[in-house]
């Protein structure tokens, strides 16, 4: 029997998902919950900033302990933002960000993307123009549509090995790869509970070798698979910590998970993915060239601020979607065709905030990985991610405790989503 605050939380959090879809990333929970959630009438929007702002204010007193009580504060401000704008709130941009993700968020510096296109340039054979040398680099290491699958069960096989020598995974965990079509993203891990995953993944990712292993690492091991479980055994069914059996999109919660799972390749498999994975897909009869993969992807993972870029141009600054379309083609080294699909997805009412936690996640989990002290290692601070519930807030005061600024550099990690994405 969970908290009567935590009832209520949940509850609530089922109530967005009707109201839009989508925003409930994951629910595992009591099925009678559900239903009875769904026979209400449809909830609207000011109701629910309304049913938030009341449950906000009665934290204090719920009895939960402080780190509980923290969490769902920031969960619930997020919500209670959220529910807001759909009620038709005008809320400047930032501020939703910051209020959703606890980041502050800025404008990338294109001398920066011009110096790291010439990185790329000097990797790449050939001459003349960048995006038609990256498109065929791309070509050649594409992983047709018809083996995608089994190349990236392949490639998870190996990672599930490696990660259970590290980090602790119930024995009946267990991820399902469905290749699907005609999805705005390249990959989509929907957690089922009792250690399960099914991850959907879109047969257009298989166009990079980012999509292997890079989204099978932040998918499923180490990444929001293996937090799913680790956060289900200890928080949930160890702890008693009901909140968790519901993930919500534009929440603090989200820009953690991302982070987490977008450093993930830090802790497993490390630096070398690329001729390792090379070596599994040669045997799944796909060709690709490893060490060079590893190298370029590095260079356009540090491209990816001008998605968060394109997204304060077009809430923030008063850009029209085509010049967002042209800029992210120009730094991002994409073809038309994708860059009006990150725009659509910009545009998107639910989703316009979510490429920040592709950028700032990253920056602010590696930041804080990299600053422990010596006799903490990478993976012992990374086991921290999977099973604490840990807020942006917190990390933040950590590097503060450590003299350590608040990070700008990018990681030296290739995030899956978004590189499988260019």
């Amino acid at each position: 029997m969970h908290e009567e605050v935590v009832t209520e939380y949940l509850s609530l959090g089922l109530r967005f998902g009707r109201l839009a879809d989508g925003f409930v990333d994951s629910w595992y929970g009591d099925p009678e919950l559900a239903r009875r959630v769904d026979a209400e009438p449809r909830p609207d929007a000011s109701g629910l900033a309304a049913r938030s702002a009341r449950l906000l204010a009665a934290l204090p007193d719920s009895g939960l302990a402080e780190p509980r009580r923290r969490f769902l504060s920031a969960q619930l401000a997020a919500l209670n933002c959220a529910a807001r704008r759909m009620a038709g709130e005008e809320i400047p941009f930032g501020d939703e960000v910051r209020t959703y993700f606890e980041v502050d968020i800025e404008l990338g510096e294109p001398d920066r993307y011009a110096e790291i296109h010439d990185a790329i340039g000097a990797l790449l054979p050939g001459s003349g123009d960048l995006r038609a040398r990256t498109a065929a680099f791309y070509e050649r290491n594409a992983v047709p549509p018809d083996r995608l699958a089994r190349a990236v069960q392949a490639v998870s096989g190996e990672l599930r090995a490696m990660t259970r020598t590290v980090f602790d995974l119930p024995e009946q965990e267990s991820v399902e790869y469905v290749v699907v079509r005609d999805k705005p993203w390249n990959a989509y891990n929907r957690y089922l509970g009792g250690f399960r995953s099914r991850v959907e993944l879109n047969a257009e990712a298989g166009r990079t070798i980012a999509a292997l292993p890079l989204l099978a690492i932040h998918e499923s091991y180490p990444g929001h698979h293996t937090e799913h479980c680790r956060k289900e055994a200890g928080l949930v069914d160890g702890a008693g910590h009901g909140e968790h059996l519901i993930s919500l999109v534009n929440t603090p919660q989200c820009l953690m998970a991302e982070g987490t799972a977008e450093m993930a390749d830090a802790a497993v498999p490390g630096p070398g993915w690329g001729r390792w994975t090379a070596d599994i897909l040669a045997d799944a009869g796909v060709r690709v060239e490893g060490e060079l993969v590893e190298e370029v992807l590095r260079l356009i993972r540090l491209l990816m601020p001008a998605r968060q870029d394109a997204a304060i141009m077009l809430h923030d600054r008063g850009a029209d979607p085509d010049q967002v379309t042209a800029y992210l083609e120009r730094w991002l080294l994409v073809p038309p065709d994708h860059a009006r699909r990150m725009t659509r997805f910009l545009t998107d009412p639910l989703w316009r905030a979510y490429s920040v936690t592709y950028i700032e996640g990253p920056r602010l989990v590696g930041a804080w990985l990299n600053a422990g002290p010596g006799r903490t290692s990478l993976v012992e601070r990374y086991q921290r991610l999977l099973d604490e519930p840990l807020l942006p807030s917190d990390l933040r005061a950590d590097l503060e405790a450590a003299g350590r600024e608040e990070p700008r550099p990018e990681p030296e990690t290739v995030p899956a989503d978004t590189a499988a994405e260019a």
